[in-house]
């Protein structure tokens, strides 16, 4: 029985609870909003040492990181340190997106060290062995793809992506847009080429109950993908991307209808004025499924500052309904991540998820800032940080310049307007 079915007969799993009490709901409410889908429980049931996440409406907003090998480079020590980082950061949930070396051993090392939820896009995998064998990716076959899938899931994945909505009638849209990027996302790439080369319909899609079966069995979340995000501001909101987005919707129904837990993602790079819109679309054709968001990044000229970019996206998103932030780093479009870019993505998208938080009135996020406020009014200093986001960086920043009057910090000195009105 999965969270949905559980969530639909009444019962108040031991995971609903757990969330419930994490996110300061009541477990009544916490089972309500996942029996009606706007609320996921994410974990699989073979995933024992990990606490389960809630991703959804009313909720806190989440933040994932992205780690993972590259064919460039392939340590899985690196990788294990960069989950330690973004643990530490404060994410709630990783994707091992690795596409070099031994996935499977990779995997399930990162698996066996997380304390948070692992995510998945299986498709990379399925294409790396493929290529492995001596044969083209486009050589895959469908089986090949959903015993990826399966494999994935016994070793205790909790969510994947999976990019069912691209079809051959999407694709068309696409085309006649006349995009400037094209499809940016790789798995939408495969698979748009997979299709184009076998002359055959997306078998994520055509067979999407064969894929519904592996996950309920699992109680895998199905994340479903935006293979046909846009890549530029230019191509935010054009007819490929919302074909897409209403065949997601109708998918999320097939799920709900067969008990799979589902959330949706979304763009990807948009400009400021088009961001509630889209969240406003979302969570009308996806009837309130919880949306997840790369992003998104609200310019295309800043490389090295992109977790920036993408806070400032984050924000408005998650202050217009968006559940769930995929964290962008400062090296996005130019390397795989280092240790401290993951560590720099998860703060910045941590800041753009509390951000939208306070304006989403979510439990306890306003009280946060008050808290610190008082401190700062105080001249608390080891309050303040304490209660900061990153306590780390506050304290090598306050210990890096001291000031002669330990009350006070080398910006202000004698003149700060908290002595100056002391009493």
């Amino acid at each position: 029985m999965t969270q949905l079915e559980a969530a639909r007969r009444g019962i108040i799993t031991g995971e609903m609870k757990d969330a419930a009490l994490k996110e300061r709901v009541a477990p009544e409410q916490m089972r309500a909003i996942v029996e009606e889908g706007v609320a996921v429980i994410v974990k699989n049931r073979l995933h024992r040492k990990i606490p389960a996440l809630a991703v959804g409406r009313g909720l806190k907003t989440k933040v994932n990181a992205n780690i993972g090998t590259s064919q460039d480079m392939m340590d899985v020590g690196v990788e294990l340190e960069k989950l330690r980082a973004a643990v530490e950061a404060g994410a709630d949930a990783v994707m091992d997106l690795s596409t070099g070396g031994d996935v499977d051993k990779i995997r399930r090392e990162i698996l066996k060290e997380s304390p948070i939820p692992l995510g998945t896009v299986p498709i990379y995998q399925a294409a790396l062995e493929s290529v492995k064998k001596g044969r083209s990716f486009v050589e895959l076959t469908a089986d090949e793809i959903f015993d990826v899938i399966e494999r994935q899931a016994e070793d205790g994945v909790d969510f994947m992506t999976v990019h069912s909505g691209i079809s051959f009638a999407s694709l068309e849209r696409v085309k006649k847009e006349g995009r400037i990027m094209g499809i940016v996302s790789r798995g939408g790439a495969l698979t748009a080429e997979w299709m184009r080369h076998n002359k055959k319909e997306n078998p994520l899609f055509e067979e999407f109950p064969r894929l519904l079966k592996i996950a309920k069995k699992y109680d895998v979340v199905l994340s479903l993908g935006d293979g046909l995000r846009p890549g530029c501001l230019a191509d935010a909101t054009d007819r490929g991307q919302i074909a897409e987005l209403i065949t997601l919707g109708e998918l999320a129904d097939v799920c709900r209808a067969g008990g799979v837990q589902v959330m949706i993602e979304g763009p990807g790079h948009m400009p400021i004025d088009q961001i509630k819109a889209n969240m406003l679309l979302q969570k009308r054709l996806c009837k309130g499924a919880p949306f997840y968001v790369l992003g998104p990044l609200v310019t295309d000229i800043a490389p090295g500052y992109d977790h920036i970019t993408s806070a400032i996206g984050g924000a408005i998103a998650a202050s217009a309904g968006a559940d769930f932030l995929c964290y962008v780093t400062p090296s996005e479009h130019l390397r795989l991540p280092a240790v401290d870019d993951v560590r720099e993505g998860v703060i910045a998208a941590r800041i753009a998820a509390h951000a939208g938080d306070i304006a989403k009135g979510v439990s306890g996020a306003m009280e946060m800032d008050s808290r610190l406020a008082r401190a700062r009014k105080a001249l608390n200093w080891e309050e303040q940080i304490r209660l900061s986001i990153n306590p780390e960086r506050s304290r090598l920043l306050r210990d890096s310049s001291p000031p002669s009057d330990s009350s006070v910090c080398t910006m202000c000195g004698s003149l700060c307007a908290y002595k100056m009105t002391e009493g």
